[in-house]
């Protein structure tokens, strides 16, 4: 992640009820974020551990928390599977771990899809500020 690429990531905006992933403060490397780029493009970022949980959930040993966004003009058209992919087997390479979890806010249909057709399955919710999380998880070598 270079400033550059942060600062950008800090402008994004999504729609309507999508706009709880507006990022407003810079994500830096130093604090666990990646940009995620297709061909030298930037079109998204990712993080691992505690900056992918939501408050209220726990570290567990083994398991590796996972969060990501894709660049707002790029969500909903057909990429997030691929977008997706690219990041579980970065931080599966990475940080070798037994389990992946995800949190996905219940409504979020489009990012519950991409998650299970990567094998994730619904293993409880956890109440949020911006309404309840699917917590999702799958075996972390696959």
């Amino acid at each position: 992640m270079t400033a550059a690429r942060a600062k950008a990531i800090s402008t994004w905006r999504y729609p309507d009820r999508y706009s709880t992933y507006d990022v407003h403060e810079a994500p830096s490397s130093d604090t666990g974020y990646w940009a995620v780029l297709d061909e030298g493009e930037l079109v998204g970022y990712c993080c691992f551990g505690a900056e992918a949980r939501v408050p209220g959930v726990e570290e567990e040993d083994g398991t590796l928390d996972v969060g990501y966004g894709m660049r707002p003009d790029l969500v909903g058209i057909g990429r997030g599977r691929s977008f997706v992919s690219a990041i579980l087997a970065f931080g599966v390479k990475r940080f070798s771990p037994t389990q992946l979890r995800l949190l996905i806010l219940d409504w979020n249909q489009r990012s519950r899809k991409v998650a299970e057709a990567h094998g994730f399955r619904r293993s409880g919710t956890v109440p949020g500020r911006e309404g309840e999380f699917l917590v999702m998880t799958r075996p972390g070598g696959s």
